[in-house]
Formats: C-alpha cells, sequence, structure tokens
C-alpha cells in the first residue's frame, strides 16, 4: 500500500512539475498547485502542444545556464588562485609549524578579500575583476557596516558544513547536506553582493571610525575562521584534505565524493 501511495505521489509531482514548466516555470508556479481540476482536464484534452514548446524553451532559454556555468568556472578558478598557496602551506604545517602559521595568516588575509572579489566578478564578468583589490577597499570605505555584516554571515554560514563532516553520512541521506549548503550559503551570498553594490553606488567614504570599528571586527572574525579550518583536518574524515573544502567560497562542491 505505501508503495502504491509512493508511485501516485510522484506521479502526481510530476504532473505539476510539468505543468509549472508549461505555465512558465516561474516560482509562484511551483508553489502554488492546481486547484481546479476540471480546467486542467479541459486543458489537458485541447493539449497546446506548440504553446507547450515554446514555453519550455522560453524558461530553458531564460536560465541562461551557458553564461552561468562558463561564469561559476571562471569564478572557481579565480577562487582557487587566491585560496591554493595559503592552504597549501597550512597543510604543511603539521610538518613544518612555521609553514603553517605563515599559511595561517595568508588566508586570514585572503578571506577579508575572497567573498567580496568573488561578487564583484560577478557583477562585471571579467576574469580580471577577480584581483581587482583596490576596487573592494574603495568600496568597503563607502560601506563598512555592509562589508563586515556581509563577512560574518559569509564564514559563519560555512559552520554548519564543518560540523556535518565530523562522521561520516550515509549514502542514502548525502543530498541532505546540499541543502544545508544553499540553506546557509545563498543568504550569505545575496548579503555579499548587497555590501559590494552598496559600496560601489556610494560616492564618498564613510567616517573613518566606522571603517576602523568595521576592519577590527573583521578580524577575530577571519581570524576564528582559519582556526576552524585549521582544526577540520583532525576532525573531517577526509583527514588533510578537508582544508581545501572551502565552503565559505564555494571551492570546491562539498561531499563531492559522496
Amino acid at each position: 500500500r505505501w508503495q502504491l501511495a509512493c508511485w501516485v505521489v510522484a506521479a502526481v509531482t510530476l504532473l505539476h512539475i510539468i505543468r509549472a514548466l508549461v505555465k512558465g516555470g516561474r516560482l509562484r508556479h511551483f508553489l502554488i498547485p492546481s486547484i481546479r481540476p476540471v480546467r486542467a482536464a479541459r486543458w489537458i484534452a485541447r493539449w497546446p502542444y506548440a504553446e507547450c514548446r515554446d514555453a519550455v524553451c522560453d524558461f530553458i532559454a531564460s536560465l541562461r545556464l551557458p553564461y552561468f556555468f562558463w561564469l561559476g568556472l571562471r569564478g572557481f578558478a579565480g577562487g582557487l588562485i587566491w585560496l591554493a598557496p595559503p592552504i597549501a602551506l597550512l597543510a604543511l604545517g603539521r610538518d613544518v609549524p612555521l609553514l603553517g602559521l605563515l599559511g595561517g595568516v595568508l588566508l586570514a588575509v585572503v578571506v577579508l578579500y575572497v567573498p567580496f572579489l568573488q561578487a564583484q566578478f560577478a557583477a562585471a564578468g571579467r576574469l580580471r575583476a577577480m584581483f581587482a583589490r583596490r576596487q573592494v577597499r574603495a568600496a568597503y570605505r563607502a560601506a563598512p557596516l555592509a562589508f563586515w555584516a556581509a563577512l560574518v554571515a559569509t564564514l559563519t554560514s560555512a559552520v554548519p558544513l564543518y560540523l556535518l563532516k565530523i562522521e561520516m553520512i550515509p549514502r542514502e541521506a548525502a543530498w541532505l547536506p546540499s541543502l544545508v549548503f544553499v540553506a546557509f550559503m545563498f543568504p550569505a551570498r545575496v548579503l555579499t553582493g548587497w555590501a559590494v553594490g552598496r559600496g560601489k553606488t556610494r560616492s564618498a567614504p564613510r567616517h573613518w571610525f566606522w571603517r576602523t570599528v568595521s576592519r577590527l571586527g573583521m578580524l577575530p572574525v577571519a581570524a576564528v575562521y582559519v582556526l576552524l579550518v585549521f582544526l577540520s583536518q583532525y576532525t573531517s574524515w577526509y583527514g588533510i584534505w578537508s582544508l581545501y573544502e572551502q565552503h565559505a567560497f564555494l571551492l570546491p562542491v562539498p561531499f563531492l565524493s559522496m
């Protein structure tokens, strides 16, 4: 009986998804189910194939999948260029403590820039923007509190993902961390984009007091994050390779081997 009910629910869900795509694929079409079965039956009987085909094609084209894939691939490469050297030094800290200390200091400096460089690159669409630190500093001077809030949200949103890696997750539940990943990282990314946009639209820098307070507030947040990253090699099932899983910067895809 439960298996039959499962098949019925799956069929209804599939029909609902198809209907939402045909109607235009907007969020409201997925969230609001059809409550007029007679009208739906008449619509199915007419079956406007051309309209359905055009609506689905328009929806797929509106996603701009090739553009965002290429944008994400270049953002991945830019983040890797920034993060790989300090992470490599931090990984060598097991054998050479001084190199690990140097890597930790460099990583603390890098994480102050990378979220905003990625947002700047996503807005500009040019890989050169991934290394334009002066523009990030100029935007920070115009919106220091917004930058501080975005950095706190970005780094703290990665903590639940590190906690999920303390024990091996069963393969049947491997999709659960993906939900946690999206639920925590997406708002942080939106806040980061808002902070960068706010800083670029303001012409005059804020008072030196707010810039100094925000800068001093960023340093301990970055230091705690680096400490968490360093300790993750002893708590994660991946060991030292977990250092390269920088969830706060989507580098690389978490739980990839699962």
